[in-house]
C-alpha cells in the first residue's frame, strides 16, 4: 500500500533540477482559422527533472538510497521546488500577511493554507499541503498571533480562537511540494573516476 513519506528529497540534487507548472489544454482549430481551447485540469501540475542536479558519485549513492526507501514510484515525497517554495516572492522571507486564507465568522477556527497566483486582473488559487515546519507565519486582522498549530502533512491552520466575524487570516510560509518519482528506475552513468550523472530523474507532484 502506498503512504506519503514526510522526508525531503536529497537537497544538494535538487538544487540542479529544471522543470515546473503543468496545464493540460485542449485546442481544437476550426475552418475558419480559428480555434477552441479548453481546460481539462482545474489546477496546475507541477514535473520536475531532478538528474542536471547528479554530479558525483556522493549524489548517486544518496538518490539511490532514497529511490529505494521510497520503493521507487510507490511512495511519496517532499520536493523543494527551486523557483517556487514560499508565499512571497523568492527575495523575501514569508511574512503573515503574505497570503489570505479567509475570512472569520465568529466560529471557524480552521483555515488551508493557500497561495494566491495573480496578474492581469485574473487570479488561480492553489492549495498547499506541505508547510516547512517552523516556517508558517499567521495573522488575524493584521496582528501576528503565535496561537495557532498547524498540520504539517495537510497545511490545514487551527487557531486556539476563532476570529471575529469579517476578520481578515493571513499567513506566510515555505512550503514544499507533495511527488513521486515518475519512473520505476534510475538512469545512472559513471562519467570519470569519482563523478556521476543521471539521464533523467522525473519527479511528478501528487495531488492533495
Amino acid at each position: 500500500m502506498s503512504v506519503f513519506h514526510e522526508v525531503r528529497f536529497p537537497f544538494p540534487v535538487a538544487i540542479g533540477a529544471t522543470g515546473g507548472p503543468q496545464r493540460r489544454t485542449e485546442i481544437v482549430p476550426l475552418l475558419s482559422g480559428r480555434e477552441q481551447r479548453n481546460t481539462a485540469w482545474a489546477d496546475s501540475r507541477r514535473r520536475y527533472d531532478a538528474g542536471p542536479g547528479v554530479r558525483s558519485l556522493t549524489d548517486i549513492a544518496g538518490l539511490i538510497a532514497f529511490f529505494e526507501a521510497r520503493r521507487g514510484p510507490l511512495h511519496g515525497f517532499r520536493f523543494r521546488d527551486p523557483f517556487d517554495n514560499r508565499s512571497t516572492t523568492p527575495d523575501r522571507a514569508p511574512a503573515p500577511d503574505d497570503q489570505v486564507l479567509g475570512t472569520g465568522d465568529g466560529g471557524q477556527v480552521s483555515f488551508q493554507l493557500v497561495k494566491h497566483y495573480e496578474s492581469g486582473g485574473d487570479s488561480w488559487t492553489r492549495t498547499i499541503t506541505k508547510p516547512v515546519d517552523g516556517s508558517v507565519r499567521v495573522a488575524v486582522n493584521g496582528v501576528e498571533t503565535a496561537a495557532f498549530t498547524v498540520d504539517l502533512s495537510s497545511g490545514e491552520i487551527l487557531l486556539a480562537v476563532p476570529p471575529p466575524t469579517g476578520a481578515s487570516v493571513t499567513a506566510g510560509f515555505a512550503f514544499d511540494v507533495p511527488v513521486r518519482f515518475e519512473l520505476d528506475r534510475l538512469d545512472l552513468a559513471l562519467e570519470e573516476p569519482g563523478a556521476g550523472s543521471a539521464t533523467s530523474i522525473p519527479l511528478i507532484e501528487i495531488r492533495p
